[in-house]
């Protein structure tokens, strides 16, 4: 907790600020800068185009121009340093996104609003997230199963991508470089003219795996140490290539169509015959995603949107070490799925001062896991409308909305969500209520699961459970906001009740479940079978609690000068058998600050931010013993040149991890850690803008 005495110290003297104190007025250029920030458009909440402040469900906007100012170049780094509420611990087996104290599963991922898919053990490959071309990032918490179906119980993540239209011709380049290996290159070209649009993009990441210590202790003793080289955090290079094309022959049609090639491969240190800790194989992971959909505007309020989306994802283990029984350069595959999704959705304006949405979203599932012996699809059928209407009670305004979903699952049938908030709107203040209902069917890999694999010579197995039942949840919030265009404070109380949660549940191993197993798998040893200890099977806990408060503030106290800080209090429970217990990595306190300065001299722009993310240990359940709490601050500073009219540069510099925080501990089995920074590095940056 100590480290959460600036954050609190800081929330302290922006709330105390008197409001009344004149703000000087801005340059135009850091006037447009800061208003974004406090105001920007959203469409995450309610499904339409509106306002931030307009919103009847709070929230959470990182634009292009914050992750500018922080120097963030990744998609996880834009989450974990703005939001308090989302932490991240990296592996090869995916970022382990968690928000609002539940896990990747429960949050649903959009890009444009169509569903980002293909995972790796639970967890959405967040690198195939093209950077290069985020606007904002839209964060809705709580359920949202009424207007987004399956998988939101704990949020709504939603990527808006960026196709200018200002410009004939633009181009541009990022280059990135830090300690460790990490490198990235983003690169993009924009065409314009006559209503087409041809919008191009390719991005190239890579770091290198790393230790922040070099030993571990010897299994079984918590004394005997010996050298290792498993990484801390897993290095890897990857690659996106995004097509996007858009043609509007008039006024009220927009056609568009876009394709995204994404490839990824771990760099993990090989197998080595006087060190433990190397493996024999890479994880490589593809994806192909492309979609094609239109627009048609019968007029300002009334609109009509069909969009059609194909994902496929695929990984396997690449040897880049010859086995006695696997030769060199073997691929062997070992999950593939494809998500095929056709949505349907109109935005009318049938009352005055109100708008209904309806529509029709239909989803196809397919799985085929070698290593899980699985080939299965399943498929969702839904309808959802909602309807949003504004009242004025004299110089207060009231929005109501209302909404409900109904969907079919060819598993587990027939399933209502619904949705009710109302906020209450005078002069700067705003007071929201929210209750919404969520919804997940268990995925084809609970439901089927039959694997067997050995990791570092530990034999791990995992069978799903065709008896599962879907998880529903309940999510009410208040909030209380006041914003005005230079100042927004916000706080949110919540609570997130799931039932039949869909959890792991570990089964002692004794001879006769031994010999059971071994029947299962008859590539089991005798003595790999020796050698387990217990066994895992999902299964329905009885239920999940969640509840937490956020306080949030942004403010453009002085010409140039803008501060945000962010707080988020996450009390996570789940209950199996009658026996309350903390939910796996759910940090109880976290924070994240920002003060950022802008200023412009004629051709010449200074950015100077200075960022933290402070946070409180972090849970682990079992034999796992909880991870220490730290606080991380940066500092990043952009320096842009207008050279000409057509062209600009923007080199950075970037100190992070200014105070060298680094979780040191030896390595052990039953160790594991939140903090993964190496320590201080220093960070470089060049952008290149030419347009015309």
């Amino acid at each position: 907790m100590h480290h959460l005495k600036p954050t609190l110290l800081l929330l302290f003297a922006a709330t105390t600020l008197p409001l009344s104190a004149q703000i000087h007025k801005m340059e135009r250029r850091d006037t447009t800068l800061h208003a974004y920030h406090i105001n920007p458009v959203v469409v995450t909440g309610s499904g339409h185009h509106q306002r931030l402040k307009d919103t009847a469900t709070p929230v959470r906007v990182l634009s292009a121009q914050e992750l500018r100012e922080q120097g963030i170049t990744t998609f996880d780094g834009a989450l974990t340093h703005m939001m308090p509420q989302v932490s991240m611990a990296p592996n090869s087996m995916g970022s382990q996104l968690r928000l609002n104290g539940l896990g990747n599963k429960y949050i649903l991922i959009l890009i444009n609003g169509q569903r980002l898919s293909g995972d790796i053990a639970n967890n959405v490959d967040l690198n195939r997230i093209n950077m290069a071309r985020v606007k904002r990032i839209e964060v809705l918490d709580g359920a949202a199963s009424s207007l987004y179906g399956s998988d939101a119980i704990a949020g709504v993540i939603n990527i808006i991508t960026d196709q200018p239209t200002h410009s004939l011709f633009s181009a541009g380049s990022a280059t990135t470089v830090s300690g460790h290996g990490v490198l990235t290159e983003a690169a993009t070209i924009d065409i314009c003219q006559k209503g087409i649009g041809s919008y191009t993009s390719f991005t190239h990441d890579r770091a290198d795996s790393y230790r922040n210590n070099d030993l571990e202790y010897r299994k079984g003793s918590d004394t005997e140490t010996q050298p290792s080289i498993a990484p801390l955090f897993t290095g890897y290079r990857s690659n996106i290539f995004a097509q996007k094309f858009t043609y509007s022959p008039t006024q009220h049609l927009a056609l568009n169509a876009g394709l995204d090639y994404s490839y990824k491969i771990t760099d993990r240190p090989d197998t080595q015959a006087d060190i433990t800790g190397g493996t024999d194989y890479e994880m490589r992971y593809k994806g192909l995603r492309w979609n094609v959909g239109t627009i048609y505007k019968f007029d300002a309020r009334n609109s009509l949107q069909i969009d059609y989306t194909v994902d496929r994802f695929r990984y396997g283990k690449e040897y880049d070490v010859a086995t006695h029984a696997i030769p060199l350069g073997t691929y062997l595959q070992s999950k593939k799925q494809r998500n095929i999704e056709r949505q349907v959705k109109a935005i009318l304006g049938i009352l005055p001062q109100g708008t209904t949405i309806v529509g029709n979203d239909w989803q196809l599932n397919k799985l085929v896991a070698t290593s899980g012996n699985i080939n299965h699809e399943a498929y969702t059928l839904a309808y959802y409308a909602q309807h949003e209407q504004r009242f004025h009670v004299g110089s207060a305004t009231l929005m109501a909305t209302l909404g409900a979903r109904y969907n079919y699952h060819n598993t587990f049938g027939n399933h209502f969500t619904p949705k009710a908030s109302l906020m209450y709107s005078i002069a700067h203040l705003n007071l929201r209520a929210t209750y919404s209902a969520g919804f997940r069917a268990p995925g084809l890999d609970e439901l089927y699961y039959h694997y067997f694999s050995v990791n570092r010579g530990k034999p791990q197995i995992s069978f799903g459970n065709q008896s599962l039942k879907p998880e529903k949840s309940h999510y009410f919030s208040l909030n209380a906001e006041y914003r005005t265009d230079a100042f927004a404070i916000s706080a949110t109380g919540y609570i997130n009740r799931i039932n039949d949660m869909v959890v792991k549940q570990n089964i002692d191993v004794d001879d006769p479940t031994r010999q059971m197993l071994m029947n299962e798998f008859p590539e089991m040893t005798r003595e790999q079978a020796d050698k387990m200890v217990a066994y895992a099977r999902y299964q329905n806990s009885d239920k999940g609690d969640v509840k937490g408060l956020q306080l949030n503030i942004t403010a453009n106290m002085l010409r140039g000068f803008c501060l945000s800080a962010n707080y988020a209090y996450t009390y996570a429970r789940t209950k199996t058998a009658g026996q309350w217990t903390v939910l796996e990595r759910s940090i109880r306190h976290a924070a994240t600050i920002a003060a950022n300065y802008h200023h412009t001299w004629r051709r010449y722009s200074l950015n100077v931010n200075i960022n933290a993310r402070l946070q409180s240990k972090t849970y682990y359940t079992g034999s796992y013993e909880d991870a220490p709490g730290y606080g991380i601050w940066n500092l990043n500073t952009t320096h842009s040149f207008d050279v000409t009219k057509w062209a600009s540069l923007e080199p950075s510099l970037c100190i992070d991890n200014i105070f060298d925080r680094v979780d040191r501990r030896i390595d052990s089995s039953t160790r594991k850690y939140a903090l993964y920074s190496p320590g201080r590095m220093l960070v470089v940056g060049l952008k290149m803008k030419f347009k015309h």
